[in-house]
C-alpha cells in the first residue's frame, strides 16, 4: 500500500507506517529544516514541495495517485495560539487545496480502475469552532455537497460522521496522552473515502476496549508535558514544561520533545547549513517537532486502515 504525504513536516506518517509495510511514493514539504530532515532520512522518496501543484501533477500522470493521502494542513490559522483567521488565511485555504488533490487522486484512480483513495487529515481542535465554519466547508467539499455543512450547535462536536454523495467522512479528537506519550496533545483526525466497503467510522471509533480520548473513570495523568508547539526553545513562559534539577531549572530538551511525539532519540539531529549533525541548532528542531503529529496515533490509525482494507 502506497501513500502520498502533504505538509509532510518531519514525517510522522512514515515513522508510523513504514513498519506496517506501507510505502511513501512522495512527500510535499516547503519549510527548509523539515525538508532537510526528509532528505536525510528518506533520500529515495521525492519531496515535491508546494502541495498546491500536486493536483495538476496527479492529473497529468507525472506522479502516482496513491492508495492513501495523508496530511496536516497548517494549523496556525485555526489554533488559539495563531490568528484564527480560518479560510481567510492562505495557510487555512490549503485545506481546500487538499480536497482538490483528493478529488484529482480519485479521478485518476477511477480511470485506472482502482478504488478511491483513503484520506487522512489532522488539525487542531480550534478548527471545530472556527468563526468562518472552516470545518463545515472542509466537510462539505469532501462529502461532495454543493455548500458548506453546518453544525447542529455553536461548534462542531469532538466526534462525528457525515455520509455525503461523494464520500463518507468520520472525525474524532484524539489525545496523545492516551497513546503512551507523556504529552497532552488533542488533535482532530479525519478519515474519509468513497471506497465501497470501507467505513471511516470503523477506523476512528472502537466498538469495545480502551477509549483513546477521555476514558471514563480515569483521571488525566499529572506528570505530562503541555502540548508541544512550534515556539519551543524560546523564552521561559507558562506554555512550556520545566524540570527542576540540583543545578536549577531547565526546559525540556529537544530529545525529550522527540520522545513526547514518539520519534526516536536524535531523529532531528541532522547536518544543517554546513554544520555537522552534532552542531545542529535547537531552534529549528523544536519547531519541526512541535509542528509534527504524534507517531503512535498515526500508527494506530494506519493499523486500522489496513485492517479495513483487508
Amino acid at each position: 500500500m502506497v501513500y502520498g504525504s502533504v505538509c509532510s513536516g518531519i514525517e510522522a506518517a512514515t515513522m508510523a507506517w513504514h513498519p506496517l509495510g506501507m510505502r511513501a511514493t512522495w512527500f510535499a514539504e516547503i519549510e527548509p529544516f523539515p525538508c532537510a530532515v526528509l532528505a536525510h532520512h528518506y533520500p529515495k522518496t521525492p519531496n515535491l514541495g508546494d502541495m498546491t501543484k500536486l493536483g495538476a501533477l496527479v492529473l497529468a500522470g507525472k506522479i502516482e495517485a496513491p492508495d492513501v493521502l495523508v496530511g496536516g494542513t497548517p494549523c496556525q490559522a485555526f489554533s488559539v495560539a495563531g490568528m484564527r483567521q480560518g479560510l481567510l488565511d492562505p495557510r487555512g485555504a490549503l485545506t481546500i487545496k487538499y480536497v482538490e488533490l483528493a478529488d484529482a487522486t480519485d479521478y485518476v484512480r477511477a480511470s485506472l480502475r482502482k478504488p478511491p483513495c483513503v484520506i487522512v487529515w489532522e488539525n487542531v481542535p480550534g478548527v471545530l469552532s472556527d468563526k468562518g465554519n472552516a470545518f463545515g466547508c472542509f466537510l462539505g467539499a469532501l462529502a461532495g455537497e454543493d455548500c458548506e455543512l453546518q453544525p447542529s450547535g455553536k461548534r462542531w462536536p469532538d466526534a462525528g460522521c457525515v455520509y455525503g454523495p461523494k464520500r463518507t467522512i468520520a472525525w474524532r479528537v484524539l489525545d496523545a496522552q492516551y497513546f503512551g506519550l507523556a504529552q497532552r496533545r488533542r488533535r482532530v483526525f479525519v478519515i474519509a473515502s468513497a471506497r465501497d466497503g470501507f467505513d471511516p467510522t470503523e477506523v476512528l471509533f472502537e466498538r469495545e476496549g480502551t477509549r483513546r480520548d477521555s476514558p471514563p473513570g480515569r483521571e488525566e495523568k499529572s506528570a505530562l508535558h503541555p502540548t508541544l508547539t512550534a515556539q519551543g526553545g524560546g523564552s521561559l513562559d507558562d506554555r512550556e514544561a520545566y524540570i527542576l534539577e540540583s543545578q536549577g531549572i531547565r526546559r525540556t530538551s529537544v530529545t525529550e520533545w522527540e520522545r513526547c511525539q514518539g520519534f526516536p532519540d536524535n531523529y532531528t539531529l541532522i547536518p544543517w547549513r554546513d554544520k555537522r549533525a552534532e552542531e545542529s541548532p535547537d531552534g529549528p528542531r523544536y519547531k519541526a517537532i512541535g509542528n509534527s503529529k504524534a507517531v503512535p496515533i498515526v500508527k494506530w490509525i494506519g493499523r486500522r486502515i489496513i485492517f479495513q482494507l483487508n
